[in-house]
């Protein structure tokens, strides 16, 4: 039997800043790709790639947005490759699954939630920002359709700053998936889980901390005590005053899920599909609420960083 691993950088790759990061014990926080090369037109995909990266900085960590060029794991993007994953055409949306035929075939492609969560974690990256989390579809109980986002988070200990899962998805199904898989949620400064577009989703939830250091702590916790290593998700909602208006939310959701089940779409054509949909129907007020949502989670992710590496 061949047990021969490849060396670590010819799959995984961290840059020269977050390795010497890593070294000395210093913030990092991984930041996903798919926002750059599918989530934003350009150029502004590239413009807001840059802006969050410092903020990063700006709350004393060192960033790493991961994606993965020619078939390596780049764990941090210098300018150059950032311009690669914004404008390079026929790019990869990539989750886990994906990653080694990705990286035997030498493709490129920009990393999920799923994909990133456990790249950063193999990296030792503890503490990864996002939008929001895939999860449980609408009429989940006849398709079966979860995101592959709910069973990475549950064998993969990092901490994810959110603003709870995509609006257009089954919140109080995937807030009970979470639970059985045993991912800890914790709300920052809210009681309620977020609604994504939305400051609150109407669900509860059972824990609420008030600090960055409050979360490190439950990251310390969750080391100490050992057991399955499942991850933390911070749920950090929108601001009100720049969440999307949830009387315009509501109603051109309905039109979107309407139009899915008219053109009969489904499987993994419905959430680019309802996104679209959304952006288009609020004339882009949707895709705001999203960015606003993205730099509230990239900024509590490096103070909770800065937190976690005080403490280790």
């Amino acid at each position: 039997m061949r047990t021969t691993q490849q060396p670590i950088d010819n799959v995984l790759r961290p840059s020269d800043e977050v390795a010497e990061a890593l070294a000395q014990g210093a913030p990092v926080v991984a930041l996903e790709s798919t926002i750059i090369s599918h989530g934003l037109p350009q150029p502004r995909n590239l413009e807001v790639a840059l802006e969050l990266e410092e903020i990063v900085r700006e709350s004393g960590a060192v960033p790493a947005t991961i994606a993965v060029l020619d078939g390596v794991a780049h764990i941090g993007l210098d300018q150059r490759e950032l311009k690669r994953i914004a404008t390079e055409s026929g790019l990869r949306k990539l989750g886990f699954r994906d990653l080694p035929a990705a990286a035997a075939l030498k493709a490129s492609g920009a990393t999920t939630v799923s994909a990133t969560s456990f790249l950063a974690a193999r990296a030792g990256i503890r503490i990864f920002a996002t939008g929001g989390l895939g999860g449980v579809h609408r009429g989940w109980t006849e398709s079966q359709d979860e995101s592959a986002d709910l069973d990475m988070l549950s064998r993969t200990r990092i901490t994810v700053v959110c603003a709870g899962v995509k609006s257009i998805l089954d919140v109080p199904g995937t807030l009970q998936r979470l639970e059985t898989r045993e991912v800890s949620v914790a709300g920052f400064r809210t009681d309620e889980f977020p609604g994504f577009y939305l400051h609150t989703s109407g669900e509860p939830i059972d824990w609420r901390i008030e600090t960055p250091a409050e979360a490190a702590d439950i990251m310390r916790a969750q080391d100490a005590l050992g057991g399955p290593e499942t991850a933390l998700i911070v749920a950090n909602p929108v601001p009100v005053a720049e969440q999307l208006d949830p009387a315009l939310h509501d109603r051109v959701l309905a039109e979107a899920l309407a139009a899915a089940d008219r053109e009969r779409v489904t499987g993994q054509a419905i959430t680019p599909f309802l996104l679209e949909y959304l952006v288009r129907g609020t004339d882009g007020a949707s895709l705001e609420a999203n960015l606003a949502a993205v730099r509230g989670n990239v900024r509590i992710a490096g103070q909770i960083a800065a937190s976690w590496s005080r403490g280790n």
